[in-house]
């Protein structure tokens, strides 16, 4: 549309402005809101559009970043009351490669607080509310990203996913959620919760637009001591490959305790696959038992370490009130972190004490090799594995702040890719019966994000009433 000049950039940007005015007061989806900074960058699109010059595919089109991804002059707070007021002055590089491409930065996007949650409701704004019933979560961390693109307030997010911080809201909203391989894309300027697991990845509403964004953003970074960038031709490029005779895995382990109208809808998806003449493979998974404590154990632990620099000393947030140094470090972690955030902290700094590192850390560490070798073993049988994203559809607002551990358990699905450094995506499958979106996910071996892509614009080529938006939204 802007290519033929059917629209203007700075018509389309304002007309996603003007809807975010109309929708963000119900679906909480942007705690911070930059439309001065989008119609600019529009304005510079629209004189390269009436000089004739060639856009690439991601110039002036309307976006959004979750808001633990630094944005230099941008406040960027992982919705944590004890970076309010904290402002980068630097960019991170996913955002700076889009910033030269002219992506057209609506705002930043709501979170549970320092990625930590499942639901977006740990952020200090708020949670983000899900686009198609907002008495439903949107789902986490990266629910604010998942709300605006499946209400339609932004084209596309970038959104990071350490357990499922991606796929989980993704599935729970009825859009798309790439979490690619460790290492594919630069993790220089995420705001760490823990570093061997997080990977940046996009939101969409479609596979297509999934892998445009992931072949901009997945460059090497030498900033980024563990970038190793995209490997192989341009993802894009691959989604109209034939899938006959290709072999999707199906672990039993994976189907088992998920909700009926889930597990359904996934296998209904096999059913599509094998009509496009791939084989299903069925086989046992053990190991998955393991991945959810394995996870938490390391997670914590590694947030236990990174958000040790939250001192009152460093950052903006410093208690009023306090008698010694150690009294103000004490009452500024007290004051300025969420109940999710230090329940992790202390989980995270138990396992890693004396006496219990061999106990729970040592071991944890010891079972990811188990858990990885266990995935490529598997992928010796099948190239792609599909599952469930999440074991149920998006829960009503306040159940995750009831119980914490039931919420723990939805991430069962999701966390093993993390713990192995693998991509997998998210894909709308269906709708239950009162009309909430279903996700699956498809899993891949390392670096293989064009395979998933392809698998999965496979299924939404076949099954395009399985992507049906919300409500909400700019209409074009």
């Amino acid at each position: 549309m802007l290519e033929s000049k059917k629209i203007s950039c700075t018509e389309l940007t304002q007309s996603y402005v003007d809807e975010i005015e109309k929708s963000n007061g119900e679906l909480n989806a942007y705690v911070k809101k930059t439309p001065e900074i989008a119609l600019d960058t529009a304005k510079k699109v629209d004189e390269k559009i009436s000089k004739g010059e060639k856009l690439s595919p991601l110039e002036g089109i309307p976006m959004t970043l979750k808001d633990n991804i630094s944005t230099d002059g941008i406040e960027t707070t992982c919705c944590s009351k004890i970076l309010k007021g904290y402002v980068p002055i630097y960019d991170a590089t996913v955002w700076d490669i889009l910033k030269k491409q002219n992506a057209v930065l609506l705002g930043k996007t709501n979170m549970d607080e320092f990625a930590m949650g499942s639901s977006c409701e740990t952020s200090c704004f708020g949670g983000a509310k899900n686009p198609h019933n907002i008495n439903h979560v949107a789902g986490g961390s990266s629910g604010g990203a998942a709300s605006a693109v499946g209400g339609n307030i932004a084209v596309y997010g970038l959104g990071s996913d350490t357990g499922g911080s991606i796929r989980q809201p993704a599935s729970f909203c009825g859009v798309v959620g790439l979490k690619p391989t460790y290492g594919a894309v630069s993790r220089y300027g995420l705001i760490a919760y823990a570093s061997s697991l997080d990977q940046i990845g996009p939101i969409t509403t479609s596979v297509e637009d999934a892998a445009i964004v992931f072949d901009a953003i997945s460059a090497y970074d030498k900033m980024d001591s563990t970038s190793r960038g995209r490997q192989g031709a341009a993802t894009v490029d691959t989604l109209n490959n034939f899938i006959k005779g290709m072999k999707i895995g199906i672990a039993k382990e994976y189907i088992e305790g998920v909700r009926d109208d889930v597990r359904e809808a996934v296998m209904n998806a096999a059913k599509v696959y094998e009509s496009l003449g791939a084989e299903i493979v069925y086989f046992d998974l053990p190991v998955l038992k393991y991945a959810l404590p394995v996870y938490y154990i390391l997670a914590c632990a590694e947030a236990s370490s990174n958000l040790g620099r939250y001192d009152g000393i460093r950052y903006v947030f410093k208690a009023e009130h306090y008698d010694d140094v150690n009294d103000m470090v004490k009452k500024t972690r007290s004051e300025g972190f969420g109940d999710e955030v230090k329940r992790r902290i202390l989980l995270g700094t138990y396992v890693l004490s004396s006496g219990y590192y061999d106990a729970y850390y040592k071991k944890a560490q010891n079972l990811r090799g188990t858990i990885v070798n266990a995935f490529k073993e598997a992928f010796t049988k099948c190239s792609v594995i599909l599952a469930p994203t999440v074991p149920m559809t998006a829960f009503e607002n306040g159940n995750a702040i009831s119980d914490p551990v039931e919420t723990y358990l939805t991430d069962i699905c999701t966390v093993p890719v993390n713990i192995c450094g693998l991509p997998a995506v998210s894909v709308p499958c269906g709708f239950n019966a009162k009309g909430m979106p279903i996700g699956m996910q498809l899993i891949g071996d390392s670096f293989s994000e064009a395979t998933i892509l392809n698998v999965a614009h496979q299924y939404e080529t076949a099954v395009p009433e399985a992507f049906r938006a919300s409500d909400f939204g700019v209409k074009l």
